[in-house]
């Protein structure tokens, strides 16, 4: 999935810029880019020791020629008070940033360089950056850095000054006659190289190459574009005042600090728009800008970067507890033990709510990208203290990698979305994006409007797999769905459920079923086949308010009593909002409804939800049935299941019965019934109905225990037949 470069040049644009980008090397990466991105290696040493050797040549030049490094009396005293005013400023103002070389130092600087030349620029220039650093503590190194970087700056402008004839000292200050063009052209042409040369500097010397370089290089060409006007405004006003009355040279400290703290203002604005105000973490719109940048390092590299979407499972239900100040106190701490377990070059942000994204810039495999994920998971797991309670949070991870998964930073966080919510749909924490389990590919999307379609055109078929007693009893029938598309053929059911359940289908799909089962129970019971239908319903059924009601009519308009209607859920019914589930299944089986438990063992609290769920049947997953007589742990925990289900007074049927040894170890460890190609794959209602006729000498049905099956008729799987369900409406075993 590696990208063209005319996908390089749309990117670019998507990105913010207003233009395409001005030039591409032959690789297709913008030249701009590539310059902003480039790194120099020692380049922070060599600045340091270029100005150190430049200060001491220069010190020494002027000391042996008698010149003074800076001007006494009034002027002196008024510029030494000036900076002490600019520097308590500074101190007062807190951290700085790497851009954050300041108005007021900058503008005094420059005007010291025009009056009095390089040499008293720099020790006002060293005075400002030397002091606010060590005032600051731990900062010393960045103190240096940033002096020698001004060091240079302030040579270059001389420089400039010197090429037209400018040459400035304490004893001789330049004191032009009349501010002419000329003279405004070679004030600019100083600033400018200042500004140029010190910039650049930082940027390379002093920028953190994992910062998202698109927003970081706008804000600092719109901070530096104020800098140079304050430079250009106020830097000649103060040399006039110099010349002619210092001791108003203080008072120039007003204006400075004000241009200061408006600038401090709008960074800090600047800042909170990617920065997330709770945690202090970046946000969604940083996240994007620094995945964007990490992918074009990976892409030049020909390596893979990685992208982690967590968000923690139940969050709502400590708002709904403890309260959102509790809440967001639990944030903090979630989100200080994502720092803390961060490896080495990662960065986390906060999308949003309890939802968490990071960013791994590089990225040896998939694989490797989802053990980092499962370590932060599992730090997210251990307890919480929080007002004195102690939580267990449990979270879900998704993963998503470039560019196996996608080629951009938007595909790749929405990609990691997917696979983090199939990571919660599953119960797994950790889920790595896979193309065939998202319902949002074009192929997809065209399947689920085909979907829709065969809704509408009565397309769906439901086919009926028996399940039958080892007395011979045919105990009742699951309806399971079938999809044959014109053109695609027969199409898995776990893809169009996935679909359905992903697209909000899913409450349509189970009406279809409920009314088709149920006019075939009418028809079976006008038939005189009193056999009961089982139908699967989904967690988002269940929590659909008025799904008993709806269940309930339907009943009454095809005449079916309501014994004659099963209906089989999943634990995690409860998971989601326990509260509206158990009053949804408490009125279902009110009405006279049965409940039963599918899938029971493959979940991670069944024994818990077993004792809130009002079920009268339990069903052991295929997957414990499928090696019960080879695999001895398999064989103790249907063994236990049983025993368990009976002693709380249910029925135990078990799926996947597909030879005569399971049939056997079942029945004598007590299971009431069995379903599986043994007994006879699912058969479409016609087929069915002769089915269920062909019992020999069989009584009449009465739901619940209908039609006797002797031994010997028992059919055996047809060649090509699909296999019976675990899921809903008969998604083939995984």
């Amino acid at each position: 999935m590696q990208r063209q470069p005319r996908d390089r040049g749309r990117q670019w644009l998507r990105r913010g810029h207003p233009q395409a980008p001005p030039g591409e090397d032959s690789d297709g990466v913008p030249l701009l880019l590539r310059l902003i991105s480039l790194e120099v290696p020692g380049l922070s040493r060599a600045v340091v020791a270029t100005a150190g050797a430049a200060l001491a040549v220069g010190v020494l030049r002027v000391v042996s020629e008698g010149h003074a490094l800076f001007p006494g009396g009034m002027p002196g005293w008024s510029f030494a008070v000036l900076t002490g005013l600019i520097v308590g400023h500074l101190v007062a103002l807190g951290r700085d940033r790497w851009w954050g070389g300041t108005g007021s130092g900058a503008t005094l600087t420059l005007a010291i360089l025009l009056l009095y030349g390089w040499i008293p620029a720099t020790l006002v220039s060293l005075a400002v950056v030397v002091l606010v650093g060590t005032a600051r503590r731990h900062h010393w190194r960045q103190a240096v850095r940033n002096g020698a970087v001004d060091i240079l700056g302030i040579g270059a402008a001389a420089l400039c000054l010197a090429a037209f004839g400018v040459r400035p000292s304490v004893e001789r200050p330049w004191l032009p006659d009349a501010w002419s063009p000329s003279t405004v052209l070679e004030v600019l042409l100083a600033a400018c190289a200042y500004l140029l040369v010190t910039r650049t500097l930082l940027w390379y010397a002093l920028t953190r190459r994992r910062d998202g370089l698109p927003t970081i290089a706008r804000t600092a060409l719109v901070r530096q574009g104020l800098v140079g006007l304050a430079l250009l405004a106020i830097s000649p006003l103060i040399v006039v005042v110099a010349a002619h009355t210092p001791p108003l040279l203080p008072l120039f400290a007003v204006p400075l600090i004000s241009l200061d703290s408006a600038l401090w203002i709008a960074r800090a604005r600047a800042e909170e728009q990617l920065r997330d105000p709770l945690t202090g973490l970046a946000n969604r719109q940083w996240l994007l800008e620094r995945t964007w940048s990490a992918l074009d390092e990976a892409d030049r590299m020909g390596a893979r970067s990685a992208l982690v979407l967590i968000d923690l499972d139940r969050f709502r239900s400590v708002n709904d507890t403890l309260g959102h100040l509790a809440g967001d106190r639990l944030l903090l701490q979630i989100a200080e033990r994502l720092r803390t377990a961060l490896p080495c070059g990662a960065e986390v942000a906060r999308l949003g709510g309890d939802e968490f994204a990071v960013l791994l810039p590089l990225a040896d495999s998939p694989t490797s990208a989802q053990r980092v994920a499962r370590t932060l998971v599992s730090a997210l797991g251990s307890p919480i203290d929080l007002d004195g309670l102690t939580l267990e949070l449990e979270a879900s991870a998704g993963v998503a990698v470039f560019p196996d998964h996608a080629g951009e930073a938007e595909g790749l966080l929405r990609r990691a979305d997917v696979a983090m919510y199939q990571a919660k749909r599953d119960r797994s924490g950790v889920e790595v994006y896979e193309a065939t389990r998202d319902g949002n590919t074009p192929d997809r999307l065209g399947l689920l409007g085909d979907l829709r379609r065969a809704l509408d055109a009565g397309e769906i078929e439901l086919h009926y797999q028996p399940k039958v007693a080892f007395d011979g009893t045919v105990s009742g029938l699951e309806a399971l769905v079938r999809w044959v598309h014109p053109e695609r053929g027969r199409v898995p059911p776990d893809e169009f459920i996935a679909i359905a359940e992903t697209s909000g289908l899913m409450p349509r799909l189970t009406d279809y079923v409920l009314e088709t089962a149920l006019a075939q129970v009418a028809r079976w019971r006008a038939q005189g086949l009193r056999v009961p239908v089982a139908v699967n319903v989904s967690p988002r059924d269940v929590h659909s308010p008025g799904f008993a009601g709806s269940v309930a009519a339907r009943l009454a308009r095809h005449g079916v009593p309501a014994a004659a209607l099963q209906l089989e859920i999943t634990e995690h019914v409860l998971l989601e909002d326990p509260q509206r589930a158990a009053g949804t299944l408490a009125a279902l089986t009110g009405h006279g409804v049965r409940m039963s438990l599918d899938d029971f063992g493959t979940g991670y609290s069944s024994l818990v939800h077993l004792r809130r769920l009002p079920v009268s049947e339990l069903k052991i997953d295929r997957s414990f049935v499928a090696r019960l007589a080879v695999d001895a742990e398999d064989a103790e925990i249907v063994r236990c299941t049983i025993d368990l289900a009976h002693s709380l007074g249910l029925l135990v049927v078990a799926e996947g019965v597909e030879d005569d040894e399971t049939w056997e170890r079942l029945r004598d460890l007590g299971c009431d019934a069995v379903q599986g190609w043994l007994v006879s794959a699912a058969l479409p209602p016609a087929e069915a109905t002769a089915w269920l006729r062909a019992r020999d000498g069989a009584p009449p049905a009465v739901e619940g225990a209908a039609h006797a099956l002797p031994g010997p008729n028992r059919v055996l799987p047809r060649p090509g037949a699909a296999r019976g369900a675990g899921h809903p409406y008969g998604q083939p075993a995984r």
